[in-house]
């Protein structure tokens, strides 16, 4: 038990990390950070469970009004943002690659993880992200697609990397990718 709140703790610390990077914003007002990776970390490495559970305790945590997200932004106004549809759709993303990874035992960790982070992590985010950009901002689905767009090679290396970073740990330490055990 005190095993899995560390690894939910230390992942959800890892998302505020990952927040440190400087953000860069584009003209939609939506902010390009590395804490997505974060959260397709979550799902591959931890799985379903304690991955949405180490981003729930990240959301709580920036509810609470600490500045853990890019550009030192907290508290409940950012849930109120038209952007706000990746907040609410990060424990989705997580839990969905999470698992994909628990439930897809075949071939390279690498591979797998990068899908699960693709689907979960992009797909499943977008999915929330997208409609909730509609209603905030009145505009309509192929316009706020278009607004999405510029996010997904950015977001597609950051599977890549998921996918590698959760192989590399499941070399060097397969008992804590609990998503594979």
């Amino acid at each position: 038990m005190e095993r899995n709140i560390a690894y939910v703790a230390l992942f959800a610390a890892l998302i505020a990390a990952l927040g440190l990077l400087p953000k860069f914003t584009l003209v939609s007002g939506i902010p390009i950070t590395a804490q997505s990776l974060g959260i397709m970390l979550c799902g591959t490495v931890l799985g379903s469970k304690r991955g949405t559970m180490a981003v729930v305790l990240f959301l709580v945590l920036v509810a609470l009004g600490l500045p853990l997200l890019a550009g030192g932004r907290g508290g409940l106004g950012v849930f109120g943002t038209p952007w706000a549809g990746f907040l609410f759709g990060f424990p989705f993303a997580a839990f969905f690659a999470g698992f994909i990874m628990e439930n897809f035992k075949f071939g390279s960790i690498a591979v797998v993880a990068g899908i699960a982070a693709v689907i979960g992590g992009i797909g499943v985010l977008y999915a929330i992200a997208i409609p909730y950009y509609m209603v905030g901002t009145g505009k309509g689905v192929i316009e706020s697609t278009a607004t999405m767009m510029p996010f997904i090679p950015g977001d597609l290396i950051k599977a890549v990397l998921a996918g590698i970073i959760t192989q590399a740990l499941y070399k060097a330490r397969p008992a804590a990718v609990f998503s594979r055990a």
